[in-house]
């Protein structure tokens, strides 16, 4: 039976098991296999992979795996070998644009708030989301380890937090989109742009008070959902002021 050995570097260890972190895995097999196969057998989505050393040389996801391999499995978005890089996938799109799995609801909604495009609806199925990535280039957001293996899927995330304002946090920070955060521009319930619009326009669809009190209004130009300064508002900045904040 053929054994090679891997190692699985910096946030890729997120994957394993703790007794196989920061180390030489020794693992046999015994039938043909692609490295993404092999690295997927350890829970890796592919997605999270940047460079694959074997044996010293830089590897695509299609090379078969050999007896006595070394196999040196590197991270996205981190520091590798950059002498030695092949590039696995292309850069990342700009901007960038995400599409969450019907788990990470709430994520969505905080991406949009910051003005992020992120689409969501809890009625996508694995294959409808596989197939948004794939053909809008967009970062697809999941907790499932599985969706992310789909080999159609290019871009993708998999979020370690299990609380969405722990998630949000993560996000922003895994693709430095602190700069680009823009709040208030896009609409929570279904991802379309705000834009001002006259109180005279709406007036019809304002409740008494809501009229009698409030002059400046935004409408999601996609589903029409009216936005104003009630007394929600500073709830959500105060939420707004804790995502942004960098440390």
């Amino acid at each position: 039976m053929a054994q090679i050995g891997i190692h699985f570097h910096q946030s890729l260890n997120d994957f394993l098991v703790p007794e196989l972190r920061d180390k030489e895995i020794h693992q046999r097999f015994s039938r043909k296999a692609s490295i993404k196969d092999m690295i997927e057998s350890f829970n890796v989505p592919h997605t999270e992979v940047a460079l694959i050393l074997v044996n010293g040389q830089a590897v695509d996801f299609d090379y078969l795996v050999h007896d006595t391999d070394h196999i040196e499995v590197y991270p996205t978005l981190e520091k590798c070998p950059v002498s030695t890089r092949l590039r696995l996938r292309p850069e990342l799109p700009h901007p960038l644009t995400f599409v969450a799995d019907t788990n990470l609801g709430k994520l969505a909604r905080y991406l949009r708030l910051l003005g992020f495009d992120c689409l969501y609806r809890n009625d996508f199925d694995d294959n409808a989301i596989a197939e948004i990535s794939h053909d809008q280039q967009r970062m697809l957001l999941t907790r499932d380890r599985l969706l992310l293996q789909r080999k159609i899927i290019i871009f993708g995330y998999f979020v370690r937090a299990d609380i969405p304002k722990i998630q949000i946090h993560e996000v922003l920070k895994k693709f430095d989109l602190y700069p680009a955060i823009k709040p208030l521009t896009r609409c929570t319930r279904c991802n379309g742009h705000l834009a001002k619009i006259a109180k005279q326009q709406i007036d019809h669809r304002l409740q008494p008070l809501t009229k009698k009190y409030y002059d400046k209004f935004l409408t999601c130009q996609d589903c029409g959902q009216i936005y104003w300064q009630g007394s929600h508002h500073s709830r959500i900045q105060v939420m707004i002021n804790e995502f942004i904040k960098t440390d």
